[in-house]
């Protein structure tokens, strides 16, 4: 079997590595148990969480133990990486609801049967810290100077640093400590972005245990152009089924830019390289061929087989001139409430085609809206029972993004 550091260098996963031939070393000759963490600002992923999630299960069938760090306790502080501003504090009760949430979609995709992984939440271990303790224990192994040089500080110098945002770098690293003494964790990994924060985690537990350990960071989810990945104007895509549809993920990635493919392809499906350079190498209309196979493989992986197999369905039906429609988004609503209308903007922002009514009006006027395939740009039109074709309802969101209205 391949060395999956070599895997994942070919696969462009891999940005950064404080150790890489030690690292290479190592995990070609026995089992590593690694660790990635997960702060549960929301209930689930999104996609750009996902490259952590590749890597992890690359990983695992390599035969490398994972461990999926929840962020229990660090989201109660926030990370202050990517951010121009403190962000949102969540109660304990959302966070606690948060991880259990991104507990159980992240068991989806890593086993943690009979000690083959794990997912565990550092609440457990930062909440009832003991702060003059920690900080003569801890605290001391960590120059503010240094700290101030890294990429996720200086960039919040100039609009303002909380200290409790300053202690984030420190936790982060006590957890690969605590990792370390628990599982024999030897490896963390985790986005670009992490980097300091990774090195900060590396250099402790070597100072505290005077051993070997490792640090790996891996691209971001990117597009050709430097933007990131899994963003539209509706917000983020949700791995949640309920937040974004299996259908809309599959959308969503059939009609991403030519020049991502390649990229996207080795990023976010286990297809073999030389079927990832074969399709991605395609230009003109055949290009198309391989975006459906990228959005069938990868929503196959988030969502099972016949998820995928639905929205492959859906998606021919409305654009090969398809006749089955079953598959695409639909939401049944009360007969009786159209008798005295619907406005255009409510019903939009109801079944979650826009996510403001702002957001409506200024697609109705741009000529994005449709209903049954007719063009709407009066955003103050009403539907009404007699818009209905056998208690149905199509409408449309710019080319390509279609939800049915079902009465009942």
């Amino acid at each position: 079997m391949a060395n999956v550091f070599d895997v994942l260098k070919e696969r462009g996963f891999i940005e950064q590595a404080t150790h890489e031939e030690e690292t290479r070393e190592l995990l070609g000759k026995e089992p590593v148990t690694f660790y990635i963490g997960f702060d549960p600002t929301a209930d689930s992923l999104h996609l750009g969480h996902f490259i952590q999630i590749m890597v992890m299960m690359h990983m695992q069938r390599a035969g490398h133990k994972p461990i999926a760090l929840i962020g229990g306790g660090t989201a109660m502080v926030g990370d202050p990486t990517g951010k121009t501003e403190m962000r949102k504090m969540l109660t304990q009760e959302q966070i606690d609801k948060n991880a259990e949430a991104l507990k159980k979609q992240i068991s989806k995709y890593i086993d943690i049967t009979d000690d083959k992984g794990y997912v565990v939440n550092n609440a457990e271990w930062l909440r009832n810290l003991n702060y003059i303790e920690f900080l003569r224990e801890i605290g001391k192994h960590f120059s503010v100077n240094r700290m101030l040089t890294a990429e996720c500080f200086k960039t919040r110098m100039e609009k303002g640093l909380s200290f409790l945002e300053f202690n984030y770098m420190i936790m982060q690293s006590y957890d690969f400590l605590e990792l370390y003494r628990k599982y024999n964790c030897r490896l963390e990994l985790g986005g670009n972005d992490q980097w300091s924060n990774i090195l900060g985690g590396v250099d402790l537990v070597r100072r505290l245990e005077q051993d070997s350990v490792y640090g790996l960071t891996f691209k971001l989810l990117t597009t050709s152009e430097g933007k990131k990945m899994g963003k539209t104007e509706s917000g983020a895509i949700w791995m949640d089924p309920d937040k974004t549809s299996p259908y809309d993920l599959y959308q969503y990635l059939r009609n991403i830019n030519d020049a991502d493919v390649k990229n996207t392809l080795a990023l976010l499906t286990f297809l073999p390289m030389e079927e990832v350079e074969r399709l991605g190498s395609l230009e003109g209309a055949e290009i198309n061929k391989a975006k459906e196979v990228l959005a069938y493989e990868f929503t196959k992986i988030v969502h099972g087989e016949e998820e995928a197999k639905k929205a492959q369905k859906a998606a021919k039906a409305l654009f090969s001139k398809g006749t089955d429609a079953d598959s695409i988004p639909f939401t049944e609503i009360e007969k009786d409430k159209f008798k005295d209308g619907v406005t255009l903007l409510d019903l939009l922002l109801e079944v979650g085609l826009t996510s403001s009514k702002s957001e409506g009006r200024r697609l109705a006027q741009q000529g994005g809206i449709y209903v049954n395939n007719e063009r709407v740009k009066d955003y103050c039109a009403v539907i009404k029972l007699e818009d209905f074709e056998d208690d149905k309802l199509m409408l449309r969101k710019g080319k390509k993004k279609y939800h049915q209205i079902r009465l009942v």
